[in-house]
């Protein structure tokens, strides 16, 4: 079963909205892997200028203090943000500084030991960048500003042709080929455990039919509610059953029974669109109303049995619904023996309207 839906979800392109909400995920998920990543790279870059200091007989110089200004803004401004869109500016940012930064470390040396070290700085930044949560084009962003600045061709006096030249670029190319796959390959592999997590998880809490949540994902929200709402306003439950319904789909069948299922679920959704609901089962429904006054439930009661009877598609249907007041003590099984006795009286005193339990 599981290899069916993997061999389903491999054959399908993740849409752009989707691969947006997965970065958010993965960024949210690293966010602090993504600062142990940016401060391990200034420490990096401080051990390139201590040895290009001490060996490279280069003094510290005040450029250097301006970098590592420069570096603590950008990493305090990634502890701030949250947003992934923003990363990736922030990422190619900090890939333009440090590469920037090293190359004016690196300028200071003798030409002929130039190209090794600017190899050695760019297979750091590109591997750095390779296991960060970057989109595409933020990637191959840092890919550009890397070789534009770490470039072992420019500046250095080492010739193409010659054997350091070839070296180098064969080096270059298979470093730049290497992160690049490493790249697309890991989020490949990443976005589609995510697409895989998300379809089971949705396959466990969101009931198929009317895509709104089922009975497990009621109860666990709902005791969430419960448990962790302050009781300043009272809370509610309400049992919504729809009048008839066995009669619907005597009549007109099932897929129009689905229909109306379906139909009720999203007027439910609409107008209890702040609070918790699900589909229990068969043509039952629940909320969870926290921290509301009772006029307020009665209000949304009335308006939620309106909606529904004005619906102007076909077959008409109405709803009943039974209400009680979740006490202090009561639990979340015990408000719905209480939900479900007022919505008996609902449904023998008339229908199309809301009872309170007593």
């Amino acid at each position: 079963m599981y290899k069916t839906i993997e061999d389903e979800v491999l054959k399908k392109a993740a849409p752009a909205e989707f691969r947006a909400e997965f970065l958010q995920h993965e960024f949210e998920r690293l966010h602090t892997f993504c600062i142990l990543i940016y401060i391990a790279s200034i420490v990096v870059w401080i051990a390139y200028d201590l040895i290009l200091s001490f060996i490279g007989g280069e003094p510290f110089t005040w450029r250097s203090l301006v970098f590592f200004a420069i570096f603590s803004v950008l990493v305090i401004t990634l502890l701030l943000i949250r947003n992934a869109r923003h990363f990736q500016v922030l990422n190619l940012l900090f890939v333009f500084a440090i590469a920037f930064g090293t190359r004016l470390l690196i300028e200071g040396l003798a030409s002929d030991h130039q190209p090794a070290w600017l190899l050695l700085a760019a297979s750091t930044t590109l591997f750095t960048a390779s296991v960060l949560p970057l989109s595409r084009w933020s990637f191959f962003g840092a890919q550009i500003i890397t070789w534009f600045f770490l470039n072992p061709f420019y500046n250095t006096g080492i010739e193409h042709f010659e054997l350091g030249g070839v070296m180098a670029f064969s080096y270059s190319t298979f470093i730049g080929g290497l992160t690049l796959y490493s790249f697309l390959t890991l989020r490949k592999a990443k976005l589609y455990n995510f697409i895989m997590s998300k379809l089971l998880l949705d396959q466990a809490y969101i009931d198929t039919l009317t895509e709104i949540p089922n009975r497990r994902s009621f109860m666990t929200r709902a005791n969430l509610q419960l448990n962790n709402v302050p009781r300043e306003n009272e809370h509610y439950l309400a049992m919504v059953d729809i009048d008839n319904f066995k009669r619907v789909n005597d009549v007109y069948g099932h897929d129009i029974g689905d229909e109306v299922l379906k139909r009720v679920a999203q007027d439910i959704k609409g107008v209890m669109a702040r609070y918790e609901y699900a589909r229990l089962g068969g043509e039952e429904f629940a909320i969870y109303l926290a921290g509301v006054r009772r006029e307020d439930v009665q209000s949304l009661a009335g308006e939620l049995c309106r909606v529904v009877r004005e619906q102007t598609t076909q077959p008409p249907v109405t709803i009943s619904i039974g209400l009680t007041r979740v006490l202090d003590g009561d639990t979340l099984n015990q408000a719905l023996v209480k939900a479900d006795g007022a919505l008996y009286e609902s449904k023998h005193t008339g229908k199309d309207r809301y009872t309170f339990h007593p």
